[in-house]
């Protein structure tokens, strides 16, 4: 038995099954690069699906988690740590939000950002004002009332009864939106909606939603768990979009491995969350945010234009291979259409095969890799996943 074999049944015994996982086992990886236990190298274009921003084990950002594990790994929200508001503070003053709420993953920032909204309308409205529109083939996580956010047919199974409250609208359908505006505190919405397929939401129609809620007090909700650190070439994609959300929410990306998310308030809802009414145990972690901190230090302004020179430069690589059809996304955030009666899962399959880790996006083949990873890794990479689609 392999050494890969003997983790992957272990796995299989011990581990809940809740995941399709393919028969890869992976111990180590430096940037973009990543071996199994028996020495095979693979180039990473997932990034964990989107969190590793900065790779496996940066050096950098080694130092700053493993300068704080010295001195401090945890002590409660009730009291007050150095990291959680300087990591607070920068995030504020590069987003133009003025308070940030930290949690554990994307899900957990997604409920704040609704129990927010609700809060807002209720404390000026009264009663009778909660509902939350989402846009149809949207994704906002796995507890029941983010499950319920998502407007996607296919996760509204088994878990009856789903939290009311919620209803899904077309994307670019602005006459729908008012149509269906009564009633609603809150418009939440991906930029792009990564696990429906990377389909950027028409940027008209976003600011035309944005200037509706403006105008009638509806707070604009920005899922950015996805699009955001960096990941679109921008620190949150919204900036690209022209607008201002009331409320965005990010995860992934901001703790570069480790488990960290956050909910940021503009100006109508900095202030709405008292003492008790939200709260997470591990929510603001020393640790986390020492590595946030380093992230967000590095994703600078020379940074994120070469986050979007790197996507450009591999989406023209792209293009040309073989069953590609199209190409969509922004920055290193890339789906990749494939001709009919391809499918994206045997592409996947094909490139653990070449040697190369890649994601679906329902029929599309997604890309995340790290945003720093190299250009020789980025050539590496393509050339196996160029292979993978000649094996199809």
């Amino acid at each position: 038995m392999s050494n890969a074999d003997y983790i992957i049944n272990r796995d299989s015994e011990y581990v809940a099954h809740t995941y399709g996982r393919f028969p890869v086992a992976i111990v180590r990886g430096i940037n973009a690069t990543c071996w199994d236990p028996d020495g095979r190298e693979y180039i990473d274009f997932t990034s964990g699906i989107g969190v590793n921003a900065l790779g496996f084990c940066d050096a950098g950002w080694v130092s700053a988690v493993t300068e704080q594990l010295t001195k401090l790994q945890h002590i409660s929200n009730l009291y007050y740590t150095e990291p959680c508001g300087e990591l607070a503070r920068i995030l504020c003053q590069r987003s133009g939000m003025k308070k940030v709420f930290f949690a554990n993953g994307g899900a957990e920032a997604n409920e704040g950002a609704i129990k927010c909204a609700r809060k807002y309308s209720f404390m000026k409205y009264g009663e009778g004002r909660s509902k939350i529109l989402t846009l149809k083939n949207s994704f906002h996580g796995r507890t029941v009332t983010t499950l319920s956010a998502t407007g996607q047919d296919v996760f509204h199974n088994y878990f009856f009864p789903f939290t009311e409250g919620f209803e899904f609208i077309a994307p670019g359908d602005i006459g729908e939106l008012k149509k269906k505006a009564g009633g609603v505190c809150a418009v939440m919405m991906e930029l792009i909606q990564g696990e429906g397929g990377v389909l950027p939401v028409d940027p008209e129609y976003v600011k035309q939603a944005a200037e509706f809620c403006r105008n009638n007090d509806i707070l604009l909700i920005i899922d950015e768990v996805q699009t955001g650190i960096g990941r679109t070439g921008s620190l949150f994609c919204f900036e690209q979009y022209g607008i201002e959300p009331d409320i965005v929410t990010a995860a992934k990306g901001i703790g570069g491995g480790l488990p960290l998310a956050a909910v940021l308030f503009g100006e109508k809802t900095c202030d709405v969350f008292n003492p008790g009414d939200h709260a997470t145990t591990f929510g603001g972690n020393p640790i986390a945010c020492a590595g946030g901190i380093e992230i967000l230090k590095r994703l600078d302004g020379a940074f994120l234009n070469e986050v979007k020179k790197k996507g450009e430069y591999i989406r023209e690589r792209a293009k040309k291979m073989p069953h590609v059809a199209g190409l969509a996304g922004m920055g290193m955030m890339i789906g990749i259409e494939l001709e009919p009666g391809i499918s994206s899962a045997d592409v996947v399959r094909a490139g653990l095969e070449t040697g190369v880790l890649l994601l679906t996006a329902k029929a599309k083949v997604r890309l995340l890799p790290p945003l720093s990873i190299t250009y020789s890794e980025i050539d590496s990479g393509l050339e196996a996943l160029n292979e993978a689609l000649k094996r199809i």
